[in-house]
């Protein structure tokens, strides 16, 4: 199960996010630099003990209102090869070393346990625990299960664009939306304090991945990190 390092990073994951967010063309411009705090997340283990695997919430307060976005997140000992563009940057561990830090979907490790995830073979993992799973985290997939052609989690077709991030799992397979920018789902304390509405539920998808991250003045909320279709209903 995932280890959890009681240490230091430099650059931190905040400042290392900090420059990358505005390149991204999910992210909701600013006049300002963003302002970022870690508000949510879970983790998930790699079976082979090599890659960190983090999906992150982190708040930015650069806007006229707080803004939550979803940043799943690999480390790694050494450069993922051909995943150039995906690189958020490096850092020294202090237990580990230097670390290479990679946008998760584009990280066929991260891809290959999300699938698990789904499919519940893999559990998920508290952010800042040890040795400690998640109960709040919760996968729900309807119909037939998830079936994904062979070999497609280790090379997927990624999109990055304004609506979030997909994964085509091969030719004519599922889909994974990504969610990118956060919004709780129905309930009128937690879209009442965070300024935004819960959209109707997306047309096609037929599972979910959803977990909670935290509001301002102590508020939590939940929302779909990644959300599943058909090949031929994805939208």
């Amino acid at each position: 199960m995932s280890i959890i390092h009681k240490t230091t990073m430099s650059p931190t994951k905040l400042e290392l996010l900090t420059p990358w967010l505005p390149q991204q063309p999910w992210y909701a411009a600013a006049r300002r630099p963003p302002e970022l705090s870690r508000v949510g997340g879970f983790r998930l283990d790699d079976p082979e003990g090599e890659v960190g695997i983090e999906f992150m919430v982190v708040r930015d307060d650069a806007g006229d209102r707080p803004a939550w976005y979803h940043v799943p997140m690999t480390y790694r000992a050494a450069p993922l090869d051909g995943a150039e563009r995906a690189l958020i940057g490096t850092t020294e561990h202090g237990v580990l070393g230097q670390r290479w830090i990679y946008d998760g979907p584009h990280d066929p490790v991260l891809v290959a346990q999300l699938i698990a995830l789904l499919q519940g073979r893999a559990e998920p993992q508290a952010q800042s625990q040890s040795h400690t799973p998640d109960p709040s985290v919760t996968a729900e997939v309807t119909g037939s299960g998830l079936d994904v052609p062979a070999g497609a989690a280790g090379a997927p077709a990624v999109a990055n664009g304004p609506d979030g991030t997909r994964l085509l799992l091969g030719d004519g397979g599922p889909v994974l939306r990504v969610t990118r920018v956060l919004r709780p789902e129905s309930g009128a304390e937690s879209c009442a304090e965070s300024g935004a509405e819960s959209g109707p539920e997306s047309t096609g998808a037929r599972g979910h991945v959803s977990a909670g991250w935290r509001l301002s003045e102590g508020g939590e909320a939940r929302g779909r990190y990644v959300v599943l279709y058909d090949g031929d209903t994805a939208s």
